[in-house]
């Protein structure tokens, strides 16, 4: 497969994510809440590099599921690294890792994590959605692949 095709399959698996993120994310205070942890880390980013807050709110969330999709979708294009034979596996390791990732390193980043891990089912979903994206990338891959033609 080719760089181009993994990197589609990687924004499908982002886009799944983010799918299921915004329609779960306001129906239980224990619902993940991946979109604040991303613009307190898109705002930080931004100061860092000398550039100025984001003040309009639909502006904020716009540039921050921008960024999320895109980094999202490059992680997620890794899963077809290598050829199809272990495109499951990897699929598994890579979304189980994002999520672990999304929980333990916000803390270390200098950023609240309380949006993604107020509870152990908070935590539990978050690992879950970005297993659901990894998933989903890896189907695409699969649906894709030359083996299937």
């Amino acid at each position: 497969m080719k760089i181009g095709k993994h990197l589609i399959a990687g924004l499908g698996g982002a886009i799944a994510l983010n799918i299921l993120h915004e329609t779960l994310k306001r129906t239980g205070s224990k619902m993940p809440r991946i979109d604040l942890l991303g613009e307190e880390a898109l705002q930080k980013g931004i100061e860092m590099a000398g550039g100025e807050k984001i003040e309009n709110e639909n502006k904020l969330y716009a540039a921050t599921l921008g960024a999320d999709l895109l980094s999202n979708a490059v992680y997620f294009s890794a899963i077809g690294a290598g050829g199809p034979k272990y495109i499951w596996p990897k699929a598994i390791a890579l979304g189980m890792t994002a999520g672990a990732g999304a929980i333990t390193l916000p803390s270390f980043m200098g950023l609240d994590p309380t949006p993604v891990t107020k509870t152990a089912e908070t935590k539990s979903l978050t690992v879950g959605y970005y297993l659901f994206g990894a998933l989903v990338t890896a189907a695409i891959l699969t649906a894709m692949s030359d083996e299937n033609k």
